[in-house]
């Protein structure tokens, strides 16, 4: 199955922390893919996936609009297996568009210097954790959130990047 990875870098700063965004970002969505063979996905000719590399200020206004949050996150994830007529239009699809990922360059950079771990570590670690959620996962109820945990873990080792959940066990 292909993977089609649509990247847009709105805030300049991504460029100097982040120059091999493209790749990095095509490489963790291909990984997650092939390494999870999602059931739904099976037989379609492409996914594709959107990630927006942007600041605090717009991750804020899509925060309070979509969530009635006022403050910034680390991502967002808007996945169209959450609208009401993706599985009943799955079938006839060839090519699925899981969904769209914002990123705030500002939050994720104070993450990682406050968890002191590599800008590119966390930026793989919050872009997989979005793409799970594109996929189906959350993380609300206990259960949900061990599972969701889990996945992350296994999948970052691909990356070589530990257990970023290690701490809390």
């Amino acid at each position: 199955m292909k993977t089609t990875l649509n990247l847009n870098i709105g805030d300049k700063n991504w460029d100097d922390q982040l120059p091999d965004a493209a790749a990095v970002s095509e490489n963790v969505f291909q990984t997650v893919i092939n390494r999870l063979k999602p059931e739904f996905l099976q037989g379609k000719k492409e996914v594709g996936l959107n990630v927006e590399l942007g600041g605090d200020e717009e991750i804020q206004a899509l925060n309070r609009q979509f969530r009635n949050l006022d403050k910034p996150t680390n991502v967002l994830s808007f996945a169209n297996i959450d609208d009401d007529d993706f599985f009943d239009a799955l079938p006839e699809m060839t090519e699925v568009e899981l969904g769209d990922i914002i990123i705030a360059f500002e939050t994720m950079a104070a993450q990682s210097a406050e968890l002191e771990i590599g800008f590119k570590e966390h930026y793989i670690h919050i872009l997989v954790h979005g793409i799970l959620h594109l996929l189906g996962y959350d993380h609300t109820e206990e259960e949900e959130r061990k599972e969701m945990e889990a996945l992350e873990t296994r999948l970052l080792a691909e990356f070589n990047i530990a257990d970023p959940y290690g701490e809390k066990e």
